[in-house]
């Protein structure tokens, strides 16, 4: 059975990941407001907490913004702009979903995580 701070650590990057593939924005939303309250949390829940809003920020800055320097900047009608920023998408998509995944198996096993380059740093 999970304590508290280790159900709020699962709930953390359940919500990284249903912001990646489910409800984007809303979930982001969620992990927010759980990372602004985060001070009264145990060490693991802080943790990953702070694990996931880091990497959901990292996120939206190498999909939305890098996906749409990419098209911008490009020949907005060439093809190769749209199969390097599709084939782009997909691979940063599927390696932070990856890095989700990990995160949340560290979570239901109650060690802390760190998302390698997009992470929060430990203290």
């Amino acid at each position: 059975m999970a304590e508290g701070g280790q159900r709020l650590a699962i709930a953390a990057e359940a919500l990284y990941l249903v912001n990646l593939l489910l409800v984007p924005g809303l979930a982001f939303l969620v992990l927010a407001v759980l990372f602004l309250r985060r001070g009264g949390t145990g060490a693991l829940a802080r943790n990953h907490l702070e694990q996931a809003f880091a990497a959901s920020c990292w996120a939206g800055v190498l999909l939305i913004g890098v996906g749409g320097a990419i098209v911008l900047l490009g020949d907005i009608e060439g093809m190769i702009t749209w199969v390097v920023g599709i084939i782009y998408l997909v691979c940063m998509h599927a390696t932070l979903v990856l890095l989700g995944v990990l995160g949340l198996a560290r979570a239901l096993s109650g060690k802390a995580w760190r998302y390698p380059l997009v992470g929060w740093p430990f203290r």
